[in-house]
């Protein structure tokens, strides 16, 4: 798939008030720092379609971006940031969890995670709530140029492998990022594609 036009189009905090188009939505969560700003970017080949930040948890509202005029790309906030007080914490995870549970447009959501790092039990269990709650994901490793290849491979296994070992019978899909060498463009592109056609021959 080609990116032909991306644009924004809104940003909220409540569920009924996001775009009322009947396109399929694909969205991107993860918790902070993982890159998402800038794998968004790089799939849309914009520098700052999404606004990337040295501080964690700067997006804080449901941002939706209109890509090709027939698919939304949504931008959602990080789980786990640090800086915000408790109170903040759980009306962002409220308005998230209703975004997930009530969002009817949802095809897909793209779990993001950093590919350095150990599985977190915060990943593992958000993962697990949209699996008990019949939420359509896949995991979307970041900052793969960080690693070699080898390190990459072991590491994908046995993060699969720890979820096996939990309520999961089957792995989900998942894809390996870079944002700064654009691996995994492709591949990302293509299965949203590939869901879009789908979409558009069941509706």
């Amino acid at each position: 798939m080609k990116i032909t036009s991306a644009e924004f189009v809104m940003s909220n905090s409540d569920v009924a008030k996001c775009p009322k188009d009947r396109i399929p939505e694909y969205a991107f969560i993860g918790r902070s720092n993982v890159g998402k700003s800038s794998l968004i970017n790089m799939l849309v080949d914009r520098k700052s379609l999404a606004k990337t930040s040295g501080r964690p948890g700067k997006t804080q509202l449901i941002n939706h971006f209109k890509i090709n005029n027939n698919w939304f790309l949504v931008d959602l906030p990080g789980y786990g940031y640090a800086r915000v007080s408790k109170k903040d914490k759980k009306v962002f995870q409220k308005y998230i969890t209703e975004y997930f549970e009530k969002r009817e447009q949802l095809v897909c959501a793209f779990v993001l995670v950093d590919i350095r790092h150990e599985p977190q039990p915060v990943d593992m269990e958000f993962m697990e709530w949209l699996g008990t709650n019949g939420v359509p994901f896949a995991i979307i490793f970041t900052k793969a140029d960080k690693l070699k290849p080898r390190a990459i491979e072991n590491y994908v296994n046995t993060y699969l492998q720890r979820l096996l070992e939990t309520v999961w019978e089957e792995a989900p899909k998942h894809f390996v990022t870079s944002s700064a060498n654009r691996t995994g463009k492709e591949e990302l592109l293509n299965f949203i594609a590939n869901i879009n056609l789908d979409f558009k021959a069941n509706h």
